[in-house]
């Protein structure tokens, strides 16, 4: 065997190693995700049924029920957590983009990278400090403000960046035509960019489904529908919190299901995202 064959074989199996190690650990980042799949299907499924989806939660001691209230009540969050952070989001965005000067642009990104790693009880605590002290009482409005804070940083820079990606020339052709800026952003840059914007708001809302910490502080749960926003509200992370913790191996049971539910809505939520960006990205390898 010449030089030049023992060195070709020899790239084949540094290639051969390569592949199986990095098959090796993609392979132990997605288990741990499928073993729990594996196991809320296994735990949860059981318990879902259409009184699950229709019926309030039983009374202490009694089997059966459902959290319908609760997943109203996490639709309901959304909602008003979108009616806060997506336009201050959103127009954050197109400031940081279009509008803002260099050295106050860094200060904004620094700001927001910092508030995207604030833990969600802080929020809590903050919507806490807002709106349940002022109105003296828990409430779906003060939940709303506390999950649509934390909606505000992760879509300004999903936004921003979004923005960015549009060609400098849509602009400036506008520009030349006498169009004002205001309209060139609104009628050509964001509307440009309107699936990738609408990504960002779709996965900050994902990001957000899940939270129980700042809900404790401003929702804080609800057994009955409610028919006001100024109540207490129930939301299927803290139906589910309430039930892990409970003694009873029915809550559990039903526990399991909610916790199914609410990954199958991000599911969904991330099919959404995906369905969004694929034409973006196929054109792009095209």
């Amino acid at each position: 065997m010449n030089t030049s064959s023992r060195y070709h074989a020899w790239r084949k199996v540094k290639n051969l190693t390569m592949s199986g190690l990095s098959f090796t650990c993609a392979t132990l980042v997605i288990a741990p995700l499928g073993l729990v799949l594996f196991y809320l299907i296994t735990a949860g499924a059981g318990a879902i049924d259409w009184h699950f989806f229709t019926q309030l939660p039983k009374p202490v001691g009694e089997t059966g029920g459902g959290m319908a209230n609760a997943i109203v009540g996490t639709l309901t969050l959304l909602g008003l957590a979108s009616l806060i952070g997506v336009p201050v989001g959103v127009l954050g965005g197109v400031y940081l983009s279009e509008y803002g000067g260099e050295r106050m642009n860094w200060w904004i990104r620094f700001g927001a990278d910092v508030l995207n790693g604030v833990p969600s009880i802080v929020w809590g605590i903050v919507a806490y400090t807002l709106v349940v002290v002022p109105l003296k009482g828990f409430s779906a409005y003060a939940g709303g403000v506390a999950l649509g804070f934390m909606m505000i940083p992760l879509i300004i820079r999903t936004t921003e960046e979004v923005l960015l990606l549009v060609p400098n020339g849509y602009r400036e052709a506008a520009l030349a035509l006498g169009i004002p800026r205001w309209r060139i952003n609104l009628q050509i840059v964001m509307k440009t960019a309107l699936r990738g914007i609408v990504t960002g708001v779709l996965l900050a809302g994902a990001r957000i489904a899940g939270e129980t910490a700042p809900l404790l502080f401003t929702a804080f749960g609800n057994r009955f529908w409610t028919h006001h926003l100024k109540d207490p509200i129930a939301a299927l992370p803290l139906q589910i919190f309430t039930y892990a913790i409970s003694p009873y191996d029915d809550w559990h049971r039903q526990a399991w299901a909610g916790a199914l539910v609410l990954i199958l809505m991000i599911f969904l939520i991330n099919i959404g995202v995906r369905a969004l960006t694929r034409e973006r990205f196929s054109g792009a390898t095209r």
